[in-house]
């Protein structure tokens, strides 16, 4: 009587058995919920970029700034800044031909606006850097850098009154640390 419970034991014991192995390779982990793994984005990220825009001409780099700022909308990214730096005065001197005499001089003014993209998801990127450099105007130029500490401190200007305080302060003899008792 014994054997002819054995084998029907030993079949009802291995179906559960493969399909228990099968639930285990579907799921990450023993210890983790099935849910974490569609939180996970489906294609790799960059994590922070800048989208660096320079030209001459004021009105057509705010216009070509609202433009990708749109276009980012529209394809979903995450757009988390858009800032403005001071722009920058350049003077060029055109000499006369074999000479050091001044012919004309120009001061041109550089205008800079960057426009901040968090999580941008990889197939995604070329779509808007293609349609970026597409649309990009005459006179304007376009760089795309990942974010470091240098552009956060390039976008804050310092304030002259409290770096003259500091090196007057430093030239007296700086600030001596006062003890508690």
């Amino acid at each position: 009587m014994l054997r002819r419970l054995l084998p029907t034991v030993c079949r009802t014991w291995l179906v559960p058995r493969t399909t228990i192995t099968a639930v285990r390779n579907t799921s990450g982990s023993v210890y983790e919920p099935d849910y974490l793994e569609s939180l996970k984005p489906k294609f790799p990220q960059y994590e922070s970029l800048n989208v660096q825009i320079k030209g001459y001409d004021y009105p057509q780099l705010e216009s070509y700034q609202r433009f990708l700022h749109g276009l980012a909308e529209y394809l979903e990214l995450d757009v988390s800044d858009c800032y403005a730096l001071p722009p920058q005065q350049t003077q060029v001197q055109r000499l006369r031909p074999n000479s050091t005499v001044i012919e004309s001089e120009y001061k041109l003014t550089t205008y800079e606006r960057n426009l901040q993209l968090n999580n941008v998801d990889a197939p995604v990127y070329p779509q808007f850097l293609r349609i970026a450099q597409a649309a990009l105007p005459e006179g304007v130029s376009l760089q795309v850098q990942e974010h470091t500490d240098d552009c956060e401190e390039r976008r804050y200007v310092p304030d002259k009154e409290l770096l003259d305080l500091k090196s007057e302060l430093e030239r007296m003899g700086g600030a001596t640390p006062t003890k508690k008792k």
